[in-house]
């Protein structure tokens, strides 16, 4: 089942006051960040969307933001118009191995003395390659060497290679280079979220250079339905760090014991109707968590009690106020309320 992380994009903070008094010809652009924005790939790698690269930028290029999305603030004020908002996980411009790229891209039309927001779908944007040698082959060709190339770039696919090749999409050629002569073996055009194995056999005997060599493509290696994945069941999840609960996650997971949890730290001083976000802070025995560093809505939060002794010396805010915006790993126990929100108790182990 296709996944989907939603983001709403955005770049100079704005109260909603100040959204009242804004002059006629200017917008905003609001963000409201999705609890769940740790994600699995199908290889089973956890992504920090906080990472993700944002960028805010006019209809002629004019960047209103560049940066981090976890360090975006909540709101950009905007002139009207339209804007280009899109998110990605790293930067990707040649060809290289093992690294999938994720993102998205939309406009949006800013109205006068309006809020308009945007919703990015986090897909895999690039395309890969990955080849599997026939074991014969460097017998019927001692001197051939494998190539994948584009228009960006190519790249050596040595016959023990098992990593795969990932490009811009678009055309890739595999090339056979052998006695210093390159010959294109095929052409495929690769779409975003392809992943490709070509199966690659060589017959007993061969009249040229490339001659003998047949192509079969692995279909099970598609993943344009599969890019990202959740996990549809959770069997498993929380028992260790890389498989921990996000925010998001642990809100539905009220009950589970001895799991592990991670969020950012954002807060403490609970009360049963609000939270602190900002030091100095006076309590001790709690802290809030929250997938993004910059929140400061205690309902996007979880709780933390933090029970005396060594847990509580190292993660409270009173005497770690550096702590604050921190990813912290957490093992305990889910309640459904401490302090009026989802927590998490009796603490047994932590890592940041």
């Amino acid at each position: 089942m296709r996944t989907s992380i939603v983001f709403l994009a955005a770049a100079l903070a704005v109260s909603s006051c100040d959204l009242m008094n804004l002059p006629k010809e200017q917008g905003a652009i609001s963000i409201h960040f999705v609890e769940d924005s740790g994600f699995l790939t199908k290889a089973g790698s956890q992504i920090d969307t906080n990472n993700f690269i944002l960028s805010v930028t006019d209809s002629k290029g004019a960047s209103l933001y560049y940066g981090t999305f976890g360090s975006a603030p909540q709101t950009i004020i905007a002139a009207a118009g339209t804007y280009t908002v899109s998110a990605k996980s790293c930067e990707f411009n040649a060809p290289l191995f093992d690294k999938p790229q994720y993102g998205d891209s939309q406009v949006v039309v800013v109205s006068s003395g309006k809020t308009s927001s945007v919703t990015l779908e986090c897909v895999q944007i690039n395309a890969g390659v990955r080849l599997k040698i026939d074991p014969d082959f460097l017998t019927e060709y001692p001197n051939g060497v494998f190539f994948l190339k584009s228009a960006d770039g190519k790249l050596m696919y040595g016959y023990s290679e098992k990593r795969i090749a990932y490009f811009k999409p678009g055309n890739v050629s595999l090339v056979l280079n052998e006695n210093s002569s390159d010959k294109t073996v095929c052409t495929r055009t690769l779409a975003a979220q392809e992943i490709l194995t070509l199966n690659i056999n060589v017959s007993s005997s061969k009249q040229d250079s490339g001659a003998g060599i047949h192509i079969q493509v692995d279909t099970t290696r598609f993943w344009n339905s599969e890019t990202l994945d959740l996990g549809g069941e959770d069997s498993g999840r929380g028992q260790d760090k890389s498989t921990a609960f996000s925010v998001a996650q642990a809100k539905d997971h009220v009950g589970d014991t001895d799991v592990w949890v991670y969020g950012y730290i954002v807060g403490g001083d609970l009360t049963s109707s609000k939270c602190s976000f900002e030091p100095p802070f006076s309590s001790r025995t709690n802290i809030v968590l929250a997938t993004k560093s910059t929140c400061t809505d205690k309902e996007s939060c979880i709780s933390v009690q933090l029970s005396s002794g060594k847990i509580r010396d190292a993660l409270n805010l009173v005497d770690h106020e550096d702590n604050l915006g921190k990813k912290v790993f957490l093992k305990g126990d889910i309640v459904p309320s401490y302090y009026g929100i989802v927590g998490v108790q009796s603490i047994s182990e932590y890592s940041f």
